[in-house]
């Protein structure tokens, strides 16, 4: 067959057939497809791919050409920290408005000290705003004088007439009159955030009001004024977040009790003061609820859980972390709450899963579908109750934390890998009895040697209160080393049948620290995800430069990875990884004290978008190489070198 050189040249394809193609990729990978050549570009620009996409940068004169760039988006989000006072703020802060005034859908400004006078002249420009977000912001409301000119309420009120979402968390100085003044600019508010402000919650009963409410003049927030906005905004306001205030049980009640107010998201994270009967009025009143996030509320009981699953017919999302007297009573009942997608039980001590599988094998009802399910620190979990939850959950259940669950084995990873095959996150962390056997789906070879810890079944002692030989003292988990496998067993897992954690093909994040049982055996064998974008291998003493250099080949999408207290790696394992992680962000590597400067000049090379690098407690470091490679990289926003250069650091500083 002949080939003719005057063959016509290959069409360029639509642009509509582009962006079809790039609809079925995630946005990391988007992201690497936009760079190919300049239709892709375009292709990627499209206004489908740009919801929810937010541009972050600090104030910087770099920032500028930043700015002047987005003016060619029809819309955008910004998120600008590090503002303050000077020149170079106003600067950018006045191009803002002047190239993207109409086009800003979000603004968010963390980590600032802007005064008020660069906040009026901007705000009155930002005519599309949808979201403000001046949490910690304390500057613009330590005087009281933010928005006192009648001029500037006028200006302001006429650009955020549309405001849906208000962000005023961590406020210390956040008065009445201010809040009045900021308030009436926004009269249409669908979220409203106050978590971590001083707010005066104390109830007079014989005045009905709180104490020392005098009209707009308290130097804090009052509950009176709260009341008085929620009653105006009732129609519009769903969403309240007043996690870590002082709240009361009488301020929930008057709250809950507004007349007209429908909240269908509310967050109470951390208010202490919170009453089971609180939360039995809260859910009488407010039975619309859709998220309730009560976790921290130490006083709390299973009262409010089986309040929720009695009240709550459209709950989808419950947090009860940290809700220690918690117990598994009502969970079952709660289960049966069809609409429940997630469900946060972490650091509640006394759950084992037992009436969670006993709820989702009830009655013919419907049962709720989860899509995340956290039991983070459950140290009475263990494998049958994970097992059982498993084979339930395996057609809707996209995340799981079972971080610290002591109890936890191999058992676990067996079952997770047979039938959760949709997860997308998965944490087991400090699972130290999970063994490279468990993540390659394979039983450990039967040992002829007995168990010399339990051979007498005697009580087992803690203290050996000296050797007088009568008993051997227990053997400690870090004198166990892993039981290595051989060739023959990892022959033997490449030709069977059974789910290793390979089966997880969704997986985007990944914990294993302190599974100190594992080792490059198995993390070579079965960490080969292509869209993994977190990984945590952290304190694994077995790890070494293999599996670094593995990593680095199968999971090209990472953009987080954690590998601190792994002292088995080295410059050898960067340089074998680095050129495959040109998506990495994050990276941590304190107490890796066999890293030298070398892998700063590799990640130079290499790893050009990070935007935080952790090498704390590393001795071969140079303080020289650190400043390099912070000038070198232009995204680089955090580097954490505490103690860098410091010879024969104590093991106990690595912990």
């Amino acid at each position: 067959m002949e080939y003719s050189d005057d063959l016509p040249e290959t069409p360029d394809l639509p642009l509509e057939i582009i962006v079809y193609i790039l609809s079925f990729l995630p946005a990391s990978d988007r992201k690497e497809a936009s760079l190919v050549c300049r239709s892709w570009y375009n292709a990627s620009q499209d206004l489908r791919f740009q919801r929810n996409v937010t541009f972050s940068f600090p104030a910087s004169a770099a920032s500028l050409a930043l700015v002047r760039g987005l003016a060619k988006k029809p819309r955008c989000s910004l998120k600008i920290s590090q503002l303050d006072g000077f020149s170079i703020s106003r600067s950018l802060l006045t191009e803002v408005g002047l190239c993207l005034g109409s086009k800003v859908d979000s603004l968010a400004l963390p980590g600032s000290s802007l005064t008020e006078a660069s906040l009026l002249d901007l705000l009155p420009r930002l005519t599309s705003l949808r979201r403000l977000d001046v949490r910690g912001l304390d500057s613009l409301f330590m005087s009281g004088a933010f928005l006192s000119r009648e001029e500037h309420r006028r200006q302001v009120r006429s650009a955020l007439s549309g405001l849906e979402e208000l962000d005023l968390s961590d406020l210390r100085y956040l008065s009445d009159l201010t809040f009045t003044r900021l308030t009436g600019c926004t009269p249409r508010l669908r979220r409203l955030s106050l978590a971590g402000c001083h707010i005066a919650f104390e109830f007079d009963p014989y005045r009905g009001s709180p104490v020392g409410a005098v009209e707009d003049s308290s130097a804090l927030l009052s509950l009176r004024n709260l009341r008085r906005l929620l009653t105006e905004q009732s129609s519009t306001l769903k969403a309240l977040d007043l996690s870590r205030t002082s709240i009361t049980p009488e301020s929930l009640r008057i709250i809950a009790q507004v007349q007209d107010l429908v909240l269908e998201e509310l967050h109470l994270q951390g208010c202490r003061e919170l009453t089971d009967y609180s939360v039995e009025v809260l859910i009488k009143h407010q039975p619309k609820l859709l998220k309730l996030d009560i976790s921290g509320c130490t006083g709390l009981t299973s009262r409010s859980v089986e309040a929720a699953a009695r009240g709550l017919e459209s709950l989808t999302h419950l947090s009860l972390s940290g809700d220690w007297r918690i117990t598994e009573k009502g969970l079952a009942e709660l289960l049966s709450v069809s609409s429940l997608l997630s469900l946060d039980l972490s650091e509640c001590l006394h759950i084992s899963g037992v009436e969670l599988v006993k709820g989702l094998k009830g009655s013919d009802t419907a049962k709720a579908k989860l899509e995340a399910l956290s039991l983070r620190s459950s140290t009475y979990l263990r494998d049958p109750a994970v097992f059982s939850l498993a084979q339930l959950l395996g057609d809707s259940l996209r995340e799981l934390d079972l971080t610290s669950c002591i109890n936890v084995t191999d058992v676990s990873v067996y079952a997770i890998s047979a039938y959760l095959q949709k997860l997308e996150v998965l944490q087991l962390g400090w699972c130290k009895e999970v063994t490279d056997w468990g993540l390659l789906g394979m039983g450990q070879r039967s040992e002829s040697e007995p168990d010399e810890e339990m051979g007498d079944k005697g009580p087992r002692f803690t203290r050996t209160f000296g050797n007088m030989g009568f008993f051997k003292p227990p053997r400690m988990p870090f004198e166990e080393r892993p039981k290595l496998l051989t060739q023959n067993d990892l022959q033997r897992f490449r030709q069977q049948a059974g789910a290793s954690l390979l089966a997880l093909r969704r997986l985007r994040e990944l914990d294993l620290s302190a599974c100190a049982k594992l080792t490059d055996t198995s993390v070579t064998q079965v960490i080969h995800f292509p869209d993994l974008q977190r990984l945590s291998l952290s304190m694994l003493p077995e790890l070494t430069d293999a599996s670094l250099a593995s990593v680095g080949r199968r999971c090209r999408s990472l953009t987080s990875l954690s590998l601190s207290h792994c002292p088995g790696i080295t410059d050898r394992g960067v340089a074998q990884a680095a050129p495959y992680l040109q998506r990495l962000q994050h990276l941590y590597l304190s107490c890796c004290n066999n890293i030298t400067d070398r892998t700063l000049y590799l990640l130079m090379q290499h790893c050009r978008r990070l935007k935080t690098v952790d090498i704390s407690r590393c001795k071969n470091i140079s303080m020289t190489t650190v400043d390099l490679l912070q000038s070198q990289l232009p995204f680089l926003e955090n580097v954490q070198h505490k103690l860098i250069g410091v010879a024969d650091l104590p093991l106990t500083d690595c912990f």
